[in-house]
């Protein structure tokens, strides 16, 4: 019997206020996890998906998949070797969390650590960008990148992608409430490519990222906080996401430091201070959900300055 290892990826919250597509960072939980194991048939075999039957199974077709066939090209350009994969989704479909993009660098970070680890992390970045690139249309890193290397991070370029890792204070709590809907990322991605902003606009958003990226340096949560809005992408998405006004609001009163989506949505981030705080700002956004009717799951704690791992 061939060796068996699994590689769990973190899921991510994406934009953090003012950052479309160039911020991102990663969570202690949820997120997938990709057994694989070599195969005697050349190429990627989807063995089973678990916790999302909806999934395919199809390796053109699923991001894990797609992840997996580029490592393998990279490392066996004559396409001889074979890899079987089991993908098991523990976190939900169109969450705003980066499901796609923890599936992707599970599989990519799993065949190449079965062949002994022979791709950059770079290279690896990239295999895992073809599988989200798949799925959302584009080929943003800002869930793939912090997925893979842990930690805050800034997509400096994409052309050529240049992901720059941030300072992680101590102090930094993250707060996520997912609420029991859905929101494609394909579709809230339409929302933003249809829209023409004012300089204004763009001004204000870039204040507030140059602002963050200095609180992170200088370990400033107050001003971390006062960072943390968006004139540009927030106003879109948010009638997308059932009772945000509310949910932000109750975040606020509650101590959080700053508020907004994560990603498409519909899960909203909140950063604190504390573990104290994240339990009461937890229990105010849950209930501010709950008011409109939806029930919600909560992930709490530090960020995730692992990224994705090998795990027993």
């Amino acid at each position: 019997m061939s060796e068996r290892l699994r590689v769990f990826a973190p899921a991510s919250a994406s934009n953090l206020g003012p950052g479309f597509d160039v911020l991102g960072l990663a969570l202690q939980a949820p997120g997938d996890t990709v057994e694989v194991e070599s195969a005697t048939t050349p190429g990627v075999e989807i063995v089973a998906v678990t916790g999302a039957p909806s999934l395919n199974t199809d390796p053109a077709q699923n991001t894990a998949g797609i992840a997996a066939t580029a490592v393998l090209r990279r490392i066996d350009p004559a396409g001889r070797r074979g890899v079987r994969l089991w993908l098991h989704k523990q976190m939900p479909l169109a969450s705003g969390l980066g499901s796609s993009a923890a599936s992707g660098v599970a599989g990519a970070v799993a065949v190449d650590a079965l062949f002994e680890g022979r791709l950059s992390q770079p290279a690896l970045m990239d295999c895992a960008l073809e599988g989200e690139a798949a799925v959302s249309g584009t080929p943003h890193a800002d869930n793939v990148a912090p997925s893979l290397v842990g930690g805050i991070v800034l997509i400096r370029s994409y052309d050529p992608l240049d992901v720059v890792s941030l300072p992680v204070p101590d102090r930094l709590r993250v707060v996520i409430i997912h609420p029991h809907a859905a929101v494609e990322t394909a579709s809230a991605r339409r929302l933003v490519a249809e829209r023409r902003f004012e300089i204004s606009e763009a001004v204000t958003n870039l204040g507030n990222i140059a602002a963050l990226v200095s609180a992170l340096y200088t370990g400033d949560l107050a001003l971390l906080g006062r960072s943390i809005r968006d004139v540009l992408v927030e106003p879109l998405r948010a009638p997308l996401v059932p009772a945000f006004g509310d949910v932000k609001k109750a975040a606020l009163q509650a101590g959080a430091l700053g508020c907004s989506i994560s990603g498409s949505g519909p899960s909203v981030f909140a950063f604190v201070g504390s573990d104290r705080v994240a339990e009461g700002v937890a229990e105010a956004m849950q209930g501010a959900f709950r008011h409109a009717g939806l029930e919600s799951d909560r992930y709490l704690g530090p960020v995730n300055t692992r990224g994705a791992a090998r795990v027993e």
